[in-house]
């Protein structure tokens, strides 16, 4: 989401770090370009102009131009404001209440207010183990209580019988009462969506909150609508009054300036950030390490997370007791692998929390890195019998042809991946010399560099 921004930004620091010494001139130059960059990301104007003006009251001083590593001074300054005005530190859910917690979901129709409903849903069931209940309060767009009762049964949480003809008034009381009968911690209430600000329909929503008295009102915004989503969550806040923030989209084309905007054009903190379609896709708002991102930093952070929260720990156990036993690394493992790699985000997830990859964007995008490469490799194995999985000797020329056409690639693309293959095998054969705790401790990140490198030679077709 922030790609065309962070690029700007990292040119304008790597001259700035090239420089031995800064003057004031340097220094001004260099923020003209900041505000330049930043306007074209559509941020604020007015945020745009405080966020500069704080940056050169810190940055032109004797501090910076007399430091050792000037340009890195600058750089500090610029993460520590950017930390600021991303909201200092992550803002967590008002849950500390006597049960049901309830949380009201507002937005406009399009933004992804009911499925984000049923990931926050899911969210709290498993990292927190809630009991949570589902609530549709939509009777105006067709099907959308039953879109919200189908959700809520594949995450695995309750959902509030559909009575017909019943009002969102009526619905959020008849929530309310089975809510506390039954013993729930957590109601969230999914509202009516609107195509745009529609007072009848904020009207409608008052009245939900002055019954239901939410701990939380969370507006949903869609990111790529830009400047629209910050003067929405406007009007939101002056008509219903919220309490958080979540950004739907943010892994898709849009150049971020929403979501530098909203908490300071609105007052309210971003509490999670939509990060794809699936119901696991729903991150909890860092802005330390977002800023990091944006800097081209990285975010080893949230790697971790997401790689301990992947990760299955018992089948990383198999796997060693079965290399440790003498057992030889196939293309079921890799196939794991490389399942494990898109559980973690694919490619461009992974590459958005390393360091320093913005600044090798381009050998990236010449060596065709993306996540369809991990699709094709996958398509690959598929396209294999079970006797070839286990025994890359039986792979010759007669049935590599017939894996590359049940693939959809060339035979170049199977000769490449069972050459990665290879060279993991040979580095598991070299791996298991350390025993079970030391083939523990290397085996994910070894292979996760292997796969990366292998992935520099996986080209379309």
């Amino acid at each position: 989401m922030f790609e065309s921004l962070s690029n700007k930004l990292n040119g304008i620091f790597d001259r700035l770090t090239r420089r031995g010494a800064l003057s004031e001139d340097d220094v001004n130059a260099a923020l003209r370009e900041v505000r330049v960059a930043l306007l074209e990301a559509d941020v604020a104007l007015p945020v745009v102009k405080d966020f500069v003006a704080k940056i050169k009251e810190r940055a032109i001083g004797q501090e910076v131009i007399r430091s050792v590593t000037p340009g890195q001074q600058v750089i500090k300054i610029v993460h520590d404001n950017l930390v600021e005005l991303l909201g200092t530190s992550a803002v967590p859910l008002n849950l500390a209440t006597n049960p049901p917690a309830i949380i009201m979901m507002l937005g406009l129709q399009g933004s992804g207010k009911t499925t984000t409903s049923a990931k926050l849903a899911k969210r709290l069931a498993e990292t927190e183990k809630k009991k949570v209940l589902l609530a549709s309060l939509d009777v105006r767009r067709p099907a959308a209580q039953e879109q919200l009762a189908v959700l809520a049964e594949q995450i695995g949480v309750a959902s509030l019988p559909i009575v017909a003809g019943q009002d969102p008034a009526a619905i959020t009381r008849r929530a309310l009462q089975s809510a506390k009968l039954e013993g729930f911690d957590v109601l969230i209430l999914d509202t009516a969506g609107r195509l745009s600000i529609d007072e009848e329909l904020m009207a409608e929503a008052a009245s939900v909150r002055d019954i239901a008295k939410p701990h939380e009102s969370l507006l949903v915004l869609d990111a790529m609508t830009g400047q629209d989503a910050v003067t929405t969550a406007q009007h939101f806040n002056e008509k219903i009054g919220v309490t958080g923030l979540v950004l739907t989209r943010i892994d898709g084309d849009a150049r971020g300036g929403a979501a530098l905007s909203m908490r300071a054009v609105t007052g309210q903190p971003i509490k999670f950030l939509g990060t794809g379609e699936k119901t696991e896709a729903l991150e909890v708002y860092h802005p330390d390490r977002l800023a990091n991102r944006i800097l081209g930093m990285g975010d080893v952070v949230s790697f971790v997370e997401k790689a301990a929260a992947t990760i299955d720990q018992d089948e990383v156990q198999a796997m060693a007791e079965k290399f440790i036993a003498g057992k030889d690394f196939d293309f079921n493992d890799l196939a794991k692998q490389l399942q494990q790699m898109r559980k973690m985000g694919g490619m461009s997830g992974l590459m958005s929390m390393l360091p320093g990859v913005t600044k090798i964007k381009n050998q990236l995008q010449n060596a065709n890195i993306d996540d369809k490469a991990i699709k094709r490799q996958e398509a690959i194995i598929q396209s294999m019998t079970p006797a070839e999985r286990k025994d890359v000797d039986l792979l010759q020329a007669s049935r590599k042809r017939r894996i590359a056409a049940g693939a959809g690639v060339d035979v170049a693309a199977v000769n490449r991946l069972i050459k990665q293959f290879l060279d993991m095998r040979k580095m598991m054969r070299q791996v298991r010399k350390l025993g079970k705790s030391g083939f523990m401790r290397s085996m994910m990140p070894k292979v996760t560099g292997t796969d990366m490198a292998g992935m520099t030679k996986t080209k379309s077709n």
